[in-house]
């Protein structure tokens, strides 16, 4: 503030120096016009041999001299000297209209005098008319005009430094109230919120988009503790349990079925390898979101058909398709044929029953049924529901499988009986329908949307899962919304049926 009122006091000091400039030269500017007027006319007369004697002057601040090239005074006004010319005749340069000062002792005056000069003519014989004014009545006004600067300035500076302190410290208070605030919520390393102020103007706004950015902070903080605690219980329980079967296996010693230990050491690798393949992909997929990655450069065409197919029949202890040539449409892009030999590709009548099909995948779209899996009866039974023809949607083929591949697992997880994957062309032209359904227990309404959040898993889930931590179906909703898709919950009577909509190819036309 004190360089303001200082940068301020410096701007009036400049003003005032111009408006004095300003004003002198105006003030000798209506002098210098108003003595010209006088000789002006008074050289009329002398060119009409008209000069009376003496001169008539309005006024008494004007004294007026007509003088001839010798310097010889012709004619004067009442309050002119007849003897001496105001300006000496060298002065005069007898060419043109001129203007000098001169000292007011000359004339009987005090202080300068402004006297001009214009050429004239009187009987054919050249003249000068003279008129001189007292300048007096100017230097008044300006140093009238400087005295009251001079005592007004410091009073109006400081008047300016008050009002400056008072507004500036006024407009200052909301902002130290909101570094106060910030300082305090940062010394605490808690939640807070900042102190918004009433008046409805820049700070206002500012302080209530802080306190949003601390709302979101906030809430990220809590997700990332939540999310940091979730993923640290899941990988204590598989280290806990490897840790434990081999402990008591050092306890017996020669009596340990290591085969068996190896087994169990095994599946609890694979577990907590598939948990941090997952919590490494959600982490990627937060760091492309915060950076705004565009993943659609990755993405292809993908025939749905022969996706639904690949990915029923890769599942862990699934048959799987002996000619890929048979897969519905034909394949997808990107898909590894290296398939193992012992598929039973149906292309006929559906093999599960029609009520089931028509709720996975509509009345009018089956045409292909492929019945994958020939295991015990404990096992269930994966179906897929092709279209009559190919079905083209575009996305990433690996974000693809891995949407479908976690649906199935799931769904197979939960099943009783049979699981059917089914597809549906867009009706609208602008997604195509993507079903899993099972005749498990499903999920109640209350619980579809939590399911999708990270770790999320029912208390039903959390006592028959094998080894699932609750992050399938966050990864499932994620690909999901990235490919600008929707992946929504209904019931199958009996079961759960998935839908998931995938956006149409454009046409390339």
């Amino acid at each position: 503030m004190v360089l303001g009122v200082a940068g301020l006091s410096v701007g009036l000091a400049l003003g005032g120096v111009v408006l004095l400039v300003a004003l002198g030269w105006t003030l000798q500017r209506t002098v210098d016009e108003e003595a010209f007027r006088t000789a002006d006319a008074v050289a009329r007369l002398a060119g009409e041999n008209a000069l009376p004697d003496p001169l008539p002057v309005a006024g008494g601040q004007l004294r007026v001299q007509v003088v001839d090239s010798a310097g010889r005074i012709r004619a004067a006004s009442i309050d002119a000297d007849r003897l001496v010319p105001m300006v000496r005749p060298d002065q005069l340069t007898g060419t043109g209209r001129q203007r000098t000062v001169v000292p007011g002792q000359r004339l009987g005056w005090e202080g300068p005098v402004r006297v001009v000069a214009v050429p004239a003519r009187s009987a054919g014989e050249p003249v000068t008319v003279l008129v001189g004014r007292s300048t007096m009545d100017v230097r008044h006004a300006t140093q009238a005009a400087r005295t009251v600067l001079l005592v007004a300035f410091p009073l109006l500076v400081g008047l300016l430094a008050v009002v400056a302190w008072r507004v500036v410290g006024a407009t200052l208070r909301p902002v130290e109230a909101l570094r106060s605030g910030a300082a305090e919520i940062t010394g605490r390393d808690a939640a807070g919120r900042l102190p918004v102020p009433a008046s409805q103007d820049e700070i206002h706004r500012l302080a209530v988009t802080l306190n949003d950015m601390l709302d979101r902070l906030a809430a990220a903080r809590a997700r990332q503790r939540s999310f940091l605690a979730d993923a640290a219980h899941e990988l204590r329980s598989p280290l806990t349990n490897m840790r434990t079967e081999l402990e008591v296996a050092q306890r017996l010693g020669d009596r340990t079925d290591w085969p068996a230990v190896a087994a169990d050491l095994l599946t609890d690798t694979e577990r907590l390898g598939r948990l941090v393949d997952d919590l490494l992909l959600l982490a990627r997929l937060d760091e492309q979101q915060a950076q705004r990655v565009d993943h659609l450069r990755a993405a292809e065409p993908v025939e749905l058909g022969a996706l639904l197919t690949e990915v029923a029949a890769r599942r862990p202890g699934s048959a799987a398709a002996a000619d890929p040539a048979l897969l519905p449409g034909g394949g997808v892009a990107g898909a590894d044929s290296a398939l193992s030999p012992q598929a039973v590709v149906v292309a006929a009548d559906p093999v599960v029953p029609p009520e089931t099909t028509a709720t996975a995948a509509g009345p009018a779209v089956a045409s292909q049924v492929t019945t994958v899996g020939a295991g015990p009866v404990a096992s269930p039974e994966v179906s897929v529901v092709a279209a009559a023809g190919p079905v083209w949607t575009v996305g990433v083929p690996d974000e693809l499988r891995r949407v479908l591949g976690n649906l199935v697992d799931n769904a197979v997880r939960h099943a009783r009986t049979r699981v059917v994957l089914a597809v549906e062309p867009a009706a609208d032209g602008a997604y195509h329908l993507v079903t899993v359904t099972d005749d498990g227990p499903g999920i109640p309404v209350a619980d579809r949307e939590r399911v999708f959040r990270r770790f999320a898993r029912l208390d039903e889930g959390r006592a028959r899962d094998a080894g699932g931590a609750g992050l399938g179906l966050a990864i499932v909703a994620e690909l999901v919304r990235r490919g600008g898709g929707t992946v929504t919950l209904d019931d199958a009577h009996p079961g759960l049926t998935v839908r998931l909509h995938l956006p149409v190819l454009p046409d390339p036309d």
